[in-house]
């Protein structure tokens, strides 16, 4: 089976490229925060409702950094 060309990828402009590095960079400041303060909640005594909310916002947080790389992947490649 023949494989199928790659699309042509798109430059993001230099501009726009340097505006989203920086709130790429801001939001991993933000991320890092909430994933070190579940972190150290985590490290309490919690009852089983309350260690399953943090568990719940450690794994949101661990989802949103690894979006947060896949679209610094993007800039990286593309600008």
């Amino acid at each position: 089976m023949p494989s199928q060309p790659q699309m042509e990828q798109t430059k993001i402009p230099a501009d726009l490229s340097a505006e989203l590095r920086t709130l790429a960079h801001d939001l991993s400041n933000s991320i890092e925060t909430i994933m070190q303060a579940c972190y150290l909640l985590n490290q309490s005594k919690l009852e089983p409702d309350s260690r399953k909310w943090a568990e719940m916002i450690d794994q949101g947080a661990r989802d949103s950094a690894r979006i947060n790389r896949m679209i610094r992947d993007v800039l990286r490649t593309r600008s």
